[in-house]
């Protein structure tokens, strides 16, 4: 990524923004990086679809993986450019609350 400190525009697109905010979120909260299969669960879409996009975003140098390996995935770019994730419409959000 050759970008200046002073350029704030991302490399990615907003849908390639968001899966790539689930990667990380879901790598923070289960300590491994999420299969396609969670993928596809969480934003509603065909295998080829998420599929594609884990290719494309391989191909944009903004994530690494060894093809063949489950759960290799490796966001490159850097944390804080990472947009908010945002629930996919029609998706619950879920919360717990556990009293203290």
């Amino acid at each position: 990524m050759n970008r200046t400190a002073s350029d704030s525009r991302p490399d990615f697109t907003p849908k390639q923004g968001q899966y790539l905010a689930f990667i990380h979120a879901y790598t923070l909260v289960n300590g491994r990086p999420p299969a396609e299969a969670d993928m596809i669960r969480f934003f509603k879409v065909t295998p080829p679809t998420v599929h594609q996009m884990v290719l494309t975003l391989e191909h944009a140098g903004l994530i690494s993986r060894r093809p063949g390996a489950a759960r290799t995935i490796k966001i490159l770019v850097d944390q804080t450019a990472l947009p908010a994730l945002q629930p996919i419409q029609n998706q619950p959000v879920k919360i717990t609350v556990s009293e203290y």
